[in-house]
């Protein structure tokens, strides 16, 4: 059977019945940053999934929100979670579009889903006016860091991480 390819990806806009789907993906997301440095990640619980989907299901509706999913033969296969954020004193930033997450099932990496997803978050972002996009990435997760790279993104930041009363 032929592997789905980048050009039989369906981009769009995600809806309510995507929302189990996206919680499966977003508690992954958790596991796998969870499993890159449990003292800085939090966990997967058995409530993960329906959280996920529950908060993601509550941004829907939201103009300054994009929530793009991935898939093909009708299966979510990945999704986008972006917002359009004013001035961050805190992180120093002005106006922005933030990409918080995007992920893609493991079963389905290397044919182009990531790309498809980034370059759809990038194009919807741009017609919000955003001056910039701005994201955050696990110092492991080297593949990430190659798709952003690959997309004009540049390291601006590093977060570093100690726990208290720690050498």
């Amino acid at each position: 059977m032929r592997q789905p390819h980048a050009s039989d990806v369906i981009v769009r806009p995600a809806v309510s019945a995507d929302l189990p789907a996206i919680g499966r993906l977003g508690a992954l997301l958790v596991r796998m940053h969870h499993d890159f440095d449990p003292q800085r990640f939090i966990a997967a619980s058995p409530r993960t999934e329906s959280g996920y989907a529950s908060f993601i299901g509550t941004q829907l509706g939201n103009p300054d929100v994009i929530v793009l999913v991935a898939g093909s033969n009708g299966e979510v296969q990945g999704y986008t979670y972006a917002a359009v954020e004013g001035y961050d004193y805190m992180s120093l930033r002005g106006p922005a579009g933030v990409l918080h997450d995007i992920v893609v099932d493991p079963a389905h990496r290397d044919r182009g889903i990531g790309r498809a997803l980034l370059d759809a978050t990038l194009t919807a972002l741009a017609e919000r006016h955003v001056p910039r996009v701005v994201l955050s990435t696990a110092t492991q997760n080297d593949a990430a860091q190659r798709l952003f790279a690959h997309a004009g993104f540049r390291p601006t930041m590093i977060e570093m991480t100690r726990e208290v009363g720690g050498e």
